[in-house]
């Protein structure tokens, strides 16, 4: 990763005889090859620029998309809710460009594995190649179908949907996890977000959460540390819950006898 004064990121496979052509001139990639991390490399004019390993941040910014990925900021966040580790088998419902399945196929490591689901051939096939990129593509199973035809796998630790009408599949979703299993759902609208919740609601879940994250960046310069000028103010809202074995519901008229503090959270 090639990183200017102005912090824009190129990011490089590094070839001999290739150049890396940027708006702070070029560098012939040949004369960097051996030099340790954190090296500040000069282009043809006379720019510096410095010589980093990129994040999995830095990269999934960079990936070639064929659809809106889901931000960095939600992506950690996913991870931890769905409770990942090595071992875990997970599904995701909608791969997108990959950037969520990059994310999966690294925490469930090597003895774990991800089954995406995307049924346009097209943004299967780059979410393939963003993965065999990022040296992941081994963890992942990816296949090209319609969910509404059902899962493949069964007794899954997690499932993630992020589909234009997730509602619709949230049954599919509970037959496939195991007993307390994770689900995820990422919608980018309040009304998607009610939908869903009322369906998990009278559904088999438990422990239901919806949540917006905000991030907003600050200028570090020290002299004048203020918050940047623009930030992501909307990105989708996060729905959480868990697989249970639900047979029982409390009825609206006994609801309405209990009092406050004795009134359950959720679904």
């Amino acid at each position: 990763m090639f990183v200017g004064k102005d912090r824009r990121v190129f990011l490089r496979t590094i070839r001999t005889g290739e150049k890396l052509q940027t708006h702070l001139g070029q560098i012939l990639l040949d004369d960097i090859i051996g030099l340790p991390y954190g090296t500040q490399a000069r282009t043809n004019i006379g720019m510096g620029m410095y010589i980093l390993p990129p994040s999995l941040d830095d990269v999934i910014n960079e990936l070639k998309r064929e659809t809106q990925i889901i931000y960095p900021k939600d992506l950690g966040y996913i991870a931890l809710k769905l409770g990942l580790r090595e071992g875990m088998h997970v599904i995701e419902a909608g791969a997108g460009s990959g950037a969520l399945t990059s994310v999966l196929a690294l925490m469930v490591g090597e003895s774990g594995h991800v089954y995406s689901y995307e049924r346009k051939s097209k943004h299967l096939d780059r979410a393939i190649k963003n993965l065999r990129m990022l040296g992941l593509d081994h963890r992942v199973t990816f296949i090209e179908k319609d969910i509404a035809e059902g899962f493949e796998q069964a007794d899954v630790h997690a499932v993630f949907l992020d589909l234009h009408n997730p509602e619709a599949f949230l049954g599919r979703a509970r037959e496939v996890l195991r007993g307390g299993g994770f689900l995820g759902v990422f919608v980018p609208t309040v009304n998607q977000m009610v939908t869903v919740l009322r369906e998990l609601y009278h559904g088999a879940w438990y422990l239901l959460q919806a949540e917006e994250l905000i991030m907003r960046p600050w200028i570090t310069i020290p002299d004048r540390v203020r918050p940047n000028d623009e930030m992501i103010g909307h990105s989708g809202f996060l729905i959480f819950a868990r697989a249970v074995a639900r047979e029982v519901r409390i009825l609206p008229e006994e609801l309405a006898a209990l009092n406050d503090e004795d009134r359950p959270l959720d679904g």
